[in-house]
């Protein structure tokens, strides 16, 4: 994927999802997540192919091996770019993800499958006391990101602030894709481990999720291009 960043499609509506992207002269790389997928199912995302743009499945799956498994073998033939689910499942369960993705996989090519180490609304607070997972934060997500190269996914999902860590554990071909971005002057709204495009430039992210500092933009497109120079400068 030659783009660096993801654009959020959190819309509620068909007619906002689709007078947004009508704003984009150019395919982009979206994340479609549970809220357009609940809504509309999973028949927008041939949709959003058909316009030409590549997509990102957030569904975060987490469940038992087998079902993982099957479940990826379904979402493998949906012809999407990336899938993802929760480290938290085990390494078992991320094995039998690739299983599934490989099986299922269209014209023999799987989608890309990357593994959410902890949400960037989670704290250390929050994990300590009430997942009752002990330590740092940054432990658990090296932790987790070693534990999914070890099952051979290609990459996690992490905050910004991780994302050096995990390339000196894992390697630098460990994809780190990492939501959680704002411009300077945006609100972090439910978010705790918050960045900017040009701090996730510096420490080595590779790919950034950016949602309403886009969606809610005044020019949408201009802001997109904006902060995708600041991600592809040399």
């Amino acid at each position: 994927m030659n783009e660096k960043t993801i654009v959020a499609l959190d819309f509620s509506t068909r007619e906002d999802l689709f007078a947004f992207l009508s704003k984009f002269e150019e395919p982009i790389y979206v994340k479609i997540g549970m809220e357009l997928t609940y809504a509309f199912g999973l028949d927008i995302i041939s949709e959003i192919r058909q316009l030409g743009h590549h997509i990102f499945l957030d569904l975060k799956l987490h469940d038992i091996p087998n079902t993982v498994k099957q479940a990826m073998k379904n979402l493998a033939r949906l012809d999407v770019d990336i899938v993802n689910l929760h480290c938290a499942g085990g390494i078992a369960m991320m094995k039998a993800a690739i299983e599934g993705l490989e099986e299922g996989a269209v014209d023999g090519k799987r989608p890309l499958c990357i593994g959410v180490t902890q949400l960037t609304s989670t704290s250390k607070e929050a994990m300590n006391e009430e997942l009752g997972i002990p330590g740092e934060v940054i432990d658990c997500v090296i932790k987790y990101a070693k534990n999914a190269k070890a099952a051979g996914l290609d990459g996690v999902v992490c905050s910004v602030h991780e994302a050096r860590a995990i390339h000196e554990a894992c390697g630098n071909d460990f994809l780190t894709v990492t939501p959680g971005i704002r411009l300077a002057d945006d609100s972090k709204d439910d978010q705790k481990r918050v960045a900017t495009p040009a701090f996730a430039k510096e420490q080595g992210c590779d790919h950034i999720v950016v949602g309403r500092s886009i969606t809610k933009s005044a020019d949408p497109l201009e802001t997109y291009r904006t902060i995708e120079a600041i991600m592809e400068a040399e």
